[in-house]
């Protein structure tokens, strides 16, 4: 335990050697601090977007943003060149969307993953082509599904027999044919919390590769919507899909799931006598959230799942499909941080185990700092027990380490932001905090819980700040009241 250390701390949290250093891969490029020691990003200050936009806030770099994207095209397209002519890169629209969002993935190459059809009407109005689109979901509406064709999109991702039939149908009925992937489960458990671990079988999404069916005695789910879908005149089968889970760091599940459908997809091919010219190998790539978290560049990614793919065909003697993938969160969780403002404190004692037999436990200090959002704009601490990491923001300080938690505003024991992280002692009311790494699933999961207006997003680049999403008011909140009369 290191000095001003604390016992109540977790055993990864270390107490900074500088808490006023910004540690590079929680931050987007451009986030720095000026000689006055306030956090600026693109040489704005987090005094100034406060006084303009208000707390809470959502703060991206536009330019941090297009570097990642343009960074997994290139990467991806050099690693499988020789493999299958490059990469289809469908941003996870899930992650974080909006119309500049669509405008700026479509500005550097990629495409664009939807899974609603509210998402999808994000994509339209940004004027994204239709068939750079894809649709997930595992329930998809027939107005969804219809939309999706009225869209002409370059595919349609299909989670279940069920499914399958109703795309045909739609398909058939309107005299077209639609464009799908069939999203299975190779039954790849990635190392992650239960509730974004989407591989292994015991979950809603996708298509079983094991077991017998219920419809053919020794089918697969997946075998037999392979059978299926080349049955329906409406239907033309691109290839496979799989996504394993999130926040990942080690590349084994990439590389065993690749194996295991690019098998299939080759065994598939053989027996029914089709070609299935694409596979998705899904997203899931890591990113820091704090400072022990290891992500890897985009190019490391890229060529060890490249050497997959490259040593599996030549194995199985076939020729590689067309290979996509589907990065969000690696993509823009990092290029955003949270503004907020500090509220009240409070410091209570809490017991902790000495470790020593018959020795009595000794309470230690952790001190709580409240801030002017919560959960309702990042639910990912209670819904994934996530951790994050916190800096004071407004000004330097030289004052010692306190173990803190940074915790919200709404009625809810669990509404916390950043469970523990050292911050400086003279921490007090007024001071802007700033929350990195929140780019992905915050604003995207953000509610309006005890009637909190959403924060808005401001996007910065070279030096000025836009709004790319305006933040809600209370008038806002107040019109879908039927209740309410309009004056």
């Amino acid at each position: 335990m290191t000095e001003h250390s604390s016992p109540l701390a977790p055993g990864w949290l270390a107490v900074p050697e500088n808490l006023n250093a910004l540690q590079e891969p929680l931050w987007a490029a451009g986030v720095e601090r000026n000689h006055a020691g306030e956090v600026t990003i693109d040489g704005l200050s987090v005094s100034e977007l406060k006084a303009q936009f208000g707390t809470p806030l959502f703060v991206m770099s536009e330019s941090d943003f297009r570097s990642r994207a343009r960074a997994f095209k290139d990467a991806f397209d050099a690693a499988f060149a020789d493999i299958c002519g490059g990469v289809d890169v469908y941003y996870a629209g899930k992650s974080f969307l909006c119309t500049s969002v669509a405008s700026w993935v479509t500005d550097e190459g990629l495409r664009l993953d939807t899974c609603s059809g509210g998402e999808l009407a994000v994509a339209a109005r940004a004027g994204v082509p239709g068939g750079n689109l894809s649709l997930h979901g595992n329930n998809k509406s027939d107005a969804e599904i219809n939309r999706a064709l009225d869209m002409k999109l370059g595919r349609i991702v299909v989670d279940s027999l069920d499914e399958l039939e109703r795309v045909a149908k739609i398909a058939s009925s309107r005299g077209e044919t639609a464009k799908v992937m069939l999203r299975l489960t190779p039954g790849v458990h990635a190392h992650t919390h239960e509730f974004i671990a989407t591989a292994h079988e015991d979950q809603k999404f996708g298509l079983s590769m094991a077991g017998d069916s219920t419809e053919e005695a020794g089918l697969s789910a997946a075998e037999e919507a392979v059978a299926a879908a080349t049955s329906y005149a409406s239907i033309e089968l691109l290839g496979l899909h799989c996504h394993i889970g999130s926040q990942i760091f080690e590349p084994d599940g990439f590389a065993l799931a690749a194996r295991k459908l690019l098998a299939f997809q080759s065994a598939m091919q053989s027996k029914y006598a089709i070609v299935m010219p694409e596979l998705d190998l899904g997203g899931g790539y890591g990113i820091a959230y704090t400072p022990v978290d290891t992500p890897r560049p985009a190019a490391e990614i890229a060529e060890a799942m490249a050497a997959v793919v490259r040593s599996t065909c030549s194995e199985l003697g076939i020729e590689a499909p067309r290979i996509s993938i589907e990065p969000g969160r690696a993509i823009v969780g990092s290029t955003t941080f949270t503004l907020y403002e500090v509220g009240t404190l409070k410091t209570v004692r809490v017991d902790a185990e000495t470790g020593h037999e018959g020795q009595e436990n000794v309470t230690y200090p952790r001190r709580y700092v409240s801030v002017d959002g919560g959960m309702s704009d990042n639910a990912r601490p209670v819904l994934y027990d996530a951790d994050y990491s916190a800096v004071l923001a407004s000004r330097g300080s030289e004052a010692a380490a306190q173990l803190s938690r940074v915790v919200g505003k709404h009625c809810e024991s669990g509404d916390i932001v950043v469970r523990d992280v050292y911050l400086p002692a003279d921490v007090a009311a007024g001071d802007l905090l700033a929350v990195p790494g929140t780019g992905a699933y915050c604003w995207a999961l953000s509610s309006n819980y005890n009637y909190l207006a959403r924060p808005g997003v401001v996007a910065v680049s070279d030096g000025a700040a836009r709004l790319i999403v305006r933040g809600e008011t209370e008038e806002d909140l107040l019109n879908r009241d039927m209740g309410v009369a309009n004056v």
